[in-house]
């Protein structure tokens, strides 16, 4: 199990940039998967970004492919987002999360989860 502290969320103007960085506790965050998931208000928590434990494995969702990067620092036991051209759409609060050594795109299958943090952009 880790504990997971999302952090970098705030406003932003459409086309601009935010990067989000997660926070994890723990010996063994290196072999945990770690994925970044959002929900804007009203509608379901949905997939963003995932990395796998050892980097050699990286997804996104379609509707951010090209514009964020996932990337961790195992040293530092922390995960980032870098969100570039940012879009309205792109309003929600993001979460953190991880499981097990390999990617996941369905939220059910991870176990831990961050308290999230807002991200507004702007038009």
């Amino acid at each position: 199990q880790v504990h997971l502290v999302e952090s970098g969320g705030g406003l932003a103007q459409a086309g601009g940039s935010l990067r989000l960085s997660c926070a994890a506790s723990g010996r063994t965050f290196s072999t945990y998967a770690m994925a970044w998931f959002r929900q804007a208000p009203g509608k379901e928590r949905d997939f963003v970004a995932a990395i796998n434990f050892n980097t050699d494995s990286t997804s996104y969702a379609d509707s951010v492919k090209g514009r964020f990067t996932i990337s961790r620092d195992n040293a530092k036991n922390t995960v980032y987002l870098q969100m570039n051209s940012l879009k309205p759409e792109d309003t929600a609060i993001y979460y953190c999360a991880a499981r097990r050594f390999y990617i996941k795109t369905n939220p059910s299958y991870y176990n831990d989860w961050g308290q999230g943090t807002q991200v507004t952009v702007s038009s």
